[in-house]
């Protein structure tokens, strides 16, 4: 029996927890279905003073992780926001439990925004990793020596599993499944589930959220510069003569701050505009391209569909509301 523990995080995300334990418990279900013992143990562990709330998790009796002994699976619940995720002070005491697992064999596995928790371990440091999409600007700040991959689901490397945003984590279940069960066990918890098995990037889910809490005023000129003129045809280079200080010193700062270069932030700004204008409107392609500051049709289609997996046309055919 493979011993697996949820970890109950300050502020976790209910959705999360529940995906899992539905899943496993399923899982368990279909073993015990067919004769055979159930295959894996399931234990939810809290740190400090439980919260009221979980006691109320149906057949299971929550324990501190402290009394938990040795684990074979390790997991981490998705927390309520990205603001939520970066509270490390409230969950700092387990880091040294989850390093300890690890050490003696367990494989880690996080889930969503769960991922800042595990890359707070310094587990994650020279490994791939990918959490929700649209955390992942803040990740890669916090994180830089975190292999960030944010278009991946899954990723698994050395006993450590991370997976994107919300329904990712369905995705990263049936990979472990797969591993720990056989693949059959994974076809049959997709066909209950209703899982498509095949999704390999959750680029076209992104959503460009600017990091705004960095404090660097210098950095907030040269955002505004962007944001207010990016459906123009500005370069970077018009950009950093209306900043008073060195193209070396903006350069640096402003990766620093947000995570992205400049040429970065200004194309994810006019690709989220361009993503806004598909989904509201009937533009044509063209129209769409030039008012998110484009007027190369090659090179907008190359750019959009690097950011979001797919080309624009594909974009409005999926997320653009169709007339009843």
């Amino acid at each position: 029996m493979v011993r697996v523990a949820l970890l109950l995080t300050k502020k976790y995300r209910l959705l999360s927890v529940a995906a899992i334990l539905d899943v496993f418990d399923t899982v368990n279900s279909y073993y015990e279905m067919n004769g055979e013992a159930a295959f894996f143990k399931l234990s939810l562990l809290y740190s400090g003073t439980p919260a009221p709330e979980i006691s109320a998790f149906e057949k299971y009796n929550p324990s501190h992780y402290h009394t938990s002994g040795q684990q074979d699976l390790v997991l981490i619940p998705a927390f309520e926001a990205v603001e939520s995720s970066l509270s490390q002070p409230e969950n700092k005491e387990l880091l040294p439990w989850i390093q300890q697992q690890y050490k003696h064999g367990a494989e880690i596995g996080s889930f969503c925004t769960g991922a800042f928790l595990l890359a707070a371990s310094g587990l994650l440091d020279g490994k791939e990793a990918t959490t929700h999409i649209n955390a992942s600007p803040a990740f890669a700040v916090y994180f830089p020596d975190v292999i960030l991959k944010q278009d991946a689901v899954v990723t698994h490397s050395d006993g450590i599993y991370t997976s994107g945003g919300a329904t990712s984590t369905f995705h990263l279940l049936l990979k472990m499944i797969h591993n720990y069960c056989n693949r059959d066990v994974a076809v049959r918890m997709a066909k209950i589930f209703a899982i498509d098995m095949n999704r390999e990037q959750q680029s076209y889910f992104g959503i460009f959220t600017p990091v705004r809490d960095h404090g660097d005023d210098l950095v907030y000129k040269i955002q505004n510069c962007i944001e207010n003129d990016y459906d123009k045809s500005i370069t970077i280079e018009d950009i950093l003569q209306q900043i008073p200080s060195s193209r070396r010193n903006i350069i640096r700062r402003f990766k620093q701050a947000t995570g992205n270069t400049l040429i970065e932030y200004l194309q994810k700004t006019r690709i989220e505009a361009a993503k806004k204008l598909l989904e509201q409107t009937n533009q044509s392609i063209l129209e769409v391209m030039m008012h998110s500051g484009y007027n190369d049709t090659k090179a907008f289609r190359q750019l959009f569909k690097k950011s979001s997996g797919m080309t624009p046309k594909d974009y409005r055919d999926k997320f653009k509301p169709r007339a009843a």
